[in-house]
């Protein structure tokens, strides 16, 4: 999701919220004008306070339907589907007020008002979101936010494809590479063009975002080895509308110059929900670090009094940083308070632990450590040393619920289906930690975790909250 797709998707809702209310206070001394009073003199009394939080509330209730209209989806649209949509959301909102003076006659004695705004909701909105419209292509043509595609195919609708992107330099779309076919050869070169193209791209913060499969006619397998390649390298992946025997979770069908085509979507994190996990991230974990502040200091306390050595781990016996790997694959800066004696981080991969080792996946995971300290022991069975990981969250490092954030030996180390987890921020707690915690097998918590991913609300991670402290209470078998 490009940036810009995110902040322009964000400023709608509020946007929207005051051009409703600049409806509502425009019919109002329209209503009370000259020209108005001419016509039809005003024979009611209608303060305007107390029409103005009459109309704060209706301007309320029309978001949401605004937002059950589709009006904040990060689809592309044209122009006329929008105003469409905004048509049809104003005249449901106009049906809503029309519901509500019925019951409470006494809300609006003005059904001149009530008309006037609906007429001017309908052309306000419909103005400002032509000149977001615009701006968009302003940026697409300077090429901000443009999404850098693969496609995938050999059919005509690949060619109308890159003929179009290329001639409209308003489409916010770059065609980068297209091979022919995905036979395994292909896979492995599109990997290492990926991995180049990211690399150079870097500075500029650029990647490639889709892939597309533009011909019908490929098999079934090279579908679902491409399906699985967008999965493994955390691309959108697409495909012609008319595809209909691949099995997918949840699409989503759009237009790109005038053709259907269907989106894989690899979970409802994306769009919204992104921005609402964020937003709830940033308030819940502030609160939580106040709230456990007295523990944080007596932790650090303990930690300095048991042993010597410094109150986090955050660096490796050789200096180097710890880095886990979040989103994306991507490597970010981890810390949490130290439970272990300084210089024994290494010992993890000593012949001498093997026989603690879990064997059942790419984890190293060790019971009964004989690198903990007494302070260790405790924090690490009341998961205290991992409330450092809120301050994480707070950065946008990580996210209070999500899978859990492995070292890079671990990832390295993952099959290709491990990678899905990699699709959203790593969590402090998610589904596998309060279904079973370090007592399940590997494959089992990936399950977990990728099913959380494809079924993430907000319902699920308040759940997996409050079922968080009932789990820290259970035994684990290893930390």
């Amino acid at each position: 999701m490009k940036k810009s797709e995110l902040f322009f998707s964000f400023i709608l809702v509020p946007l929207d919220f005051l051009i409703l209310i600049l409806a509502g206070v425009s019919a109002y001394y329209i209503r009370f004008s000259n020209f108005a009073t001419d016509l039809r003199p005003v024979v009611f009394n209608l303060p305007f306070g107390e029409y103005f939080k009459a109309v704060l509330v209706v301007a309320f209730l029309w978001v949401l339907i605004f937002a059950f209209s589709s009006l904040y989806s990060f689809n592309r649209r044209r122009l006329s589907q929008e105003i469409y949509r905004i048509f049809l959301a104003c005249s449901a909102g106009f049906a809503l007020v029309a519901i509500l003076i019925f019951f409470q006659r006494e809300l609006f004695d003005s059904r001149f008002i009530v008309l006037i705004a609906w007429f001017l909701s309908i052309l306000y909105i419909s103005f400002y979101r032509a000149i977001i419209h615009w701006i968009q292509k302003l940026l697409y043509a300077s090429g901000i936010g443009v999404k850098n595609i693969i496609l995938v195919g050999s059919s005509k609708t690949g060619d109308n494809l890159i003929r179009d992107f290329f001639s409209d330099k308003y489409s916010g779309f770059k065609v980068t590479k297209r091979v022919r076919d995905f036979s395994l050869d292909t896979s492995k070169e599109l990997s290492e063009f990926i991995k180049e193209f990211n690399k150079n791209n870097e500075s500029k913060k650029e990647r490639i975002d889709e892939i597309i499969q533009t011909d019908p006619n490929l098999s079934k397998v090279e579908t679902l080895r491409l399906y699985d390649f967008a999965n493994e390298h955390h691309i959108i992946f697409r495909y012609v509308a008319d595809l209909l025997e691949v099995k997918v979770l949840r699409t989503e069908v759009s237009e790109m110059a005038g053709v259907p085509v269907v989106e894989v979507k690899r979970t409802t994190l994306d769009g919204w929900g992104r921005i609402v996990k964020r937003i709830f991230d940033v308030f819940v974990s502030s609160i939580i670090i106040i709230l456990f502040s007295p523990i944080i200091i007596l932790t650090i306390i303990l930690i300095k009094i048991d042993s010597s050595g410094p109150i986090f781990f955050s660096k490796r016996d050789d200096g180097s940083p710890v880095f886990r790997v979040g989103q994306g694959g991507k490597l970010f800066k981890y810390f949490k308070f130290r439970s272990m004696l300084p210089g024994m981080d290494s010992m993890r991969y000593n012949e001498l632990m093997d026989k603690n080792l879990r064997k059942d996946g790419p984890m190293v995971k060790i019971a009964d450590d004989p690198r903990i300290t007494r302070v260790g022991k405790f924090i690490r069975r009341w998961s205290i040393d991992e409330l450092p990981e809120l301050f994480l969250v707070f950065m946008g490092r990580m996210s209070l619920v999500g899978p859990r954030p492995h070292l890079p030996e671990e990832v390295a180390k993952y099959e290709q289906h491990h990678k899905k987890t990699l699709t959203v921020k790593p969590g402090i707690t998610g589904l596998a930690q309060v279904s079973g915690r370090s007592d399940l097998l590997f494959e089992e918590e990936v399950k977990l975790d990728v099913y959380y991913i494809e079924n993430w609300s907000l319902l699920l991670d308040l759940s997996i909250l409050f079922r968080t402290p009932l789990a820290i209470i259970k035994n684990r078998k290893a930390e």
